[in-house]
Formats: structure tokens, C-alpha cells, sequence
């Protein structure tokens, strides 16, 4: 759109970005809209809006998914914040000292949370998630048992990577994408993740490092990292071999330090090389934020860090993504501030309390049996008991959902595929009223369960949940 001037003096006119204005107002009213490409022209932003917002209507209630870890709650004023530093790129330090200095501190933070021998030069970074905090944790893993066996390596040698068969879908991401041989010791019987002896089993002079899990994302458990971690020191002194070890601390990286004190996990363990976290799940920030964090320098080679100068300043980065908003490293720092140490452990406790009255309620109903309790992470899993016939664990989140819950249902992995469970996954913001609800829609359901002459679904017609 041009303007002209009223006087015509001959001045050159004033030119209006089209989106400035309403460009063809009606388009949104009559005009048949392509859903695969482009739209012949602009249409006003407040109808762009209206024709998203009511499209995304449909998806399922967040509060009410008790399938992904992911927070889904926080207070507006952490939301004003994102929305005010959602343009900032984190990577871009230079440009943005202040946010590139909440990151720091953020890491400062969780050192001290951690015990890392010393805090204050603690080494670590940001991510988009605790996936890719293991995608780096596993990369420096890798060139540190290169270095030790440069010539084995040059000459063919595979390295491996010893964990459980629970541990999350990114790991096994990463010895794909890396070329690393994921050792994944199975379950065995009532041992549904990584014990100190079959974690040692699997180590040789090619295993790069073993992954530990606080808290598993199959049942909430959290696996033996001090055990673990005298078993390798023992077998370093029997065989020499030095196997450093990584915890995948993705969710209860942020609950034990608040709740469970005294349990020694983190860099206390000389063993303990990093430690990821995930600070859109337990760190209680909207999803697209994780943290790494290393013991110290031996523990992630220099040369994996790459240090560029063209957004202005000498910046050293190690990611996987090079534009990534600051936002959610924001809104961690917010979190950090706002309720501090003891805030923290009270909204942990709180999520733990409901997990663990809500396991019990559901225990009461007779038909089902707990594997977890939800006293470690707030999360348990359960499955039917074994008088149950009319219905199994698919049904029941088949049905669940009617009333919009989401409830995961599926198969442990090997060896026990014969097992199916469902798991509820307590966050901050899902509340005792609402695990009351819960209780009482599933009681409201049981009767009709009892009912079916038989199971009427199965693991394939269960949604697919790798949270």
C-alpha cells in the first residue's frame, strides 16, 4: 500500500507493509483456504488466529495427560517472561550477555545441587531437552575412551555402551547415530532395571561408560549409582579396566537432591564423569530446556568444544543446535529464584504425596497390582491382578480416555515383553482434587470392564507414548 502526500510538494510517497494494514479483510470469511500450500494472499492476523486456535481445540487437555513427564503448569508471570525473551538466541552470548549470564548461574546451580567438586567452575550448558544433554554426555563418553585406545580404535575396535533395557528411546538414538554398541542388559523376573552386577557383566576394555538411570521412565524407579559405581571401582582394581559412569538424571536429577538427601548419586561418586537433567520435566519449565554438566574438564575433551567469533566475541558452544530460544533458559532461572531450595522440595513433596495416595487408592480397588509406589519419582506403574479376565491394561486406557485421561498402557521391554502395565506420571499441578477424579471415573468404569467376556485390545491398538 502506498501514501501519498496531500499537498503534492512532489515528496517520494510513504510505503506500508501490507501486514500492517487489513489486506483483503473478507478473505478469511468466504474464500476456500489450501491446507498443503500457500494462500494466494494475506488475510487479517485476527482471523490466522481464529482459524489456528480453533483447529487446536482438538487436541487432548495437558493437565489431564498423565502419560509425559513434560510440565505442563507454570505461573503467568514465568510465562510473561518467555514471552518477553522468546526471541533471544541463547547461543548467542555476545548479543545477549544478560541471558548468557542466567544460563551460567542456572548451571552454577545445579553444580552446587549436585555436589560437584567445585560449583563455581562447574562445566556444562543448556540444551533443547535432557535428550540431547545425553546425545552430548554420550559424545564425550566416546572421544574420552578414544583417546585411551587410540590404537585399538584405529585398528577396528567398536566401543559399546552398557545400560538397562528401561532406559529412554534417546540413548539408543545416540549408539545408533554414533556407532556405539548398546549393551542393554535385560529384565530379568522382578529386576526391572540396571543392577551393579549385570552392569559389570557387560563391561570389557571397549565399553566407554555406563548409563545409570535416576529414575526410570518405565516405572519411576531409580537404579543403584553408588552400587554401580563400587562394582566398577572393584573391577577396576581387579582388571584395570576404568569405566566412568553417566547419570541419566532426567527426572530425578531434579527430585532427589529435594527428597531424598541422604541417597548419595551424583558427583560425590568419583565415578559419576556427568549428569543430565531435564528441566522441562521435573525443573518445572514449559518443554524445550536440559542440562549437562560434566565433573570437570578431563570430563568433556576441549576439542569437542567448538569456539566460533562471527556473532561478534569469541564464543565457545557445544550443542547440537546452534539457534535455540533463551526463553526456557529463562523461565529455569525464574524457577530457581522464585522458590529456592525449600520451595522446590515442597512442590516435589507435593507431587510425590499425590502419587503415592493415588497408587494407594488404586492398589484398594483389588483389581490391580503396583509394581512402584510413586515414593521415588511420583510416578508408578501398575497391571491387572491375575483373577482379572474380563479386561487388561489396554482396555483400561482405551476407556480412560473417554473421559480424557490420558494413561499410557504398554509392554516392558526384553525379557519381559509378557508384561503390560500402565503408568501415571504426577506433575506439578496435577492436584489431590484431580487424582480424585481419577479414582472415581476408573471406579465408574470398572463395573463395564467386568462386564466384556474378554480383553477386547492389545498392545497394537495402544497409543505409542516415549516419554
Amino acid at each position: 500500500m502506498t501514501l501519498h502526500n496531500a499537498d503534492g510538494d512532489g515528496q517520494r510517497p510513504v510505503r506500508v507493509h501490507p501486514l500492517l494494514g487489513e489486506a483483503d479483510p473478507v478473505s478469511g470469511v468466504d474464500a476456500v483456504l489450501p491446507r498443503n500450500r500457500l494462500p494466494d494472499g494475506p488475510m487479517p492476523p485476527v482471523t490466522a488466529y481464529r482459524l489456528i486456535h480453533d483447529d487446536l481445540i482438538l487436541d487432548g487437555n495437558s493437565r489431564l495427560n498423565l502419560a509425559t513427564f513434560v510440565s505442563t503448569w507454570m505461573e503467568p508471570e514465568a510465562a510473561a517472561l518467555m514471552a518477553d525473551t522468546i526471541d533471544k538466541n541463547i547461543v548467542d552470548k555476545d548479543e545477549y550477555p544478560r541471558t548468557a549470564e542466567l544460563e551460567r548461574r542456572c548451571v552454577a546451580i545445579l553444580a552446587d545441587l549436585w555436589n560437584a567438586p567445585a560449583p563455581d567452575a562447574a562445566i556444562g550448558c543448556s540444551t533443547t531437552g535432557s535428550s540431547e544433554a545425553c546425545m552430548l554426555a554420550g559424545m564425550a563418553l566416546k572421544r574420552r575412551w578414544m583417546h585411551r585406545n587410540a590404537e585399538r580404535y584405529a585398528s577396528g575396535a567398536r566401543p559399546n555402551l552398557v545400560m538397562g533395557a528401561n532406559v529412554q528411546v534417546c540413548w539408543e538414538k545416540f549408539c545408533n547415530f554414533w556407532e556405539v554398541e548398546a549393551r542393554l542388559v535385560p529384565m530379568e523376573g522382578d529386576r526391572f532395571h540396571l543392577e551393579a552386577e549385570q552392569a559389570v557383566e557387560m563391561c570389557d576394555e571397549n565399553t566407554i561408560g555406563v548409563v545409570a538411570v535416576l529414575g526410570s521412565t518405565m516405572d519411576g524407579s531409580y537404579e543403584p549409582v553408588a552400587e554401580i559405581c563400587a562394582a566398577l571401582d572393584a573391577l577396576e582394581e581387579r582388571t584395570g579396566l576404568n569405566v566412568p559412569v553417566h547419570v541419566d538424571g532426567a527426572s530425578g536429577g531434579m527430585i532427589a537432591p529435594f527428597l531424598d538427601p541422604e541417597l548419595v548419586w551424583d558427583f560425590r561418586l568419583p565415578r559419576v564423569a556427568s549428569i543430565n537433567t531435564s528441566g522441562h520435566k521435573y525443573g518445572l519449565v514449559y518443554p524445550g530446556v536440559g542440562w549437562a554438566l560434566w565433573r570437570d574438564q578431563e570430563a568433556l575433551p576441549e576439542e569437542l568444544v567448538e569456539r566460533v567469533n562471527y556473532l561478534g566475541g569469541d564464543m565457545p558452544t557445544f550443542a547440537l543446535n546452534f539457534s535455540r530460544p533463551g526463553a526456557q533458559v529463562v523461565a529455569q532461572y525464574y524457577n530457581f529464584l522464585r522458590l529456592g531450595f525449600e520451595g522446590f522440595r515442597a512442590v516435589q513433596q507435593h507431587s510425590r504425596d499425590v502419587a503415592t495416595y493415588l497408587a494407594e487408592q488404586i492398589e484398594a480397588m483389588g483389581c490391580f497390582r503396583l509394581l512402584t509406589r510413586g515414593d521415588r519419582l511420583p510416578v508408578f506403574a501398575f497391571t491387572t491382578t491375575d483373577d482379572v479376565t474380563e479386561f487388561d491394561v489396554f482396555d483400561v486406557s482405551r476407556r480412560l480416555r473417554e473421559s480424557g485421561w490420558l494413561v499410557p498402557a504398554y509392554t516392558f521391554p526384553a525379557n519381559r515383553q509378557d508384561l503390560a502395565v500402565l503408568r501415571i506420571v504426577c506433575r506439578n499441578g496435577f492436584s489431590f482434587d484431580l487424582a480424585d477424579r481419577l479414582v472415581e471415573d476408573l471406579r465408574t468404569l470398572l463395573p463395564w470392564l467386568r462386564r466384556q467376556p474378554g480383553p477386547m485390545f492389545g498392545p497394537e491398538d495402544a497409543p505409542s507414548f516415549h516419554h
